[in-house]
């Protein structure tokens, strides 16, 4: 099996991309707990 060597040009890239999706996820998770919250707090106060 051959193994692919990256060109540090290449492994930039690919860190940037691993950054910009790890914080849309957390964004997204951070989204959804923020709308549970919102109602949970909202169903309790009616």
């Amino acid at each position: 099996m051959d193994l692919i060597t990256l060109t540090p040009a290449q492994k930039r890239a690919r860190r940037g991309r691993n950054i910009a999706l790890g914080l849309v996820l957390f964004g997204l998770v951070a989204l959804f707990y923020v709308v549970t919250l919102v109602k949970f707090s909202n169903g309790l106060t009616h």
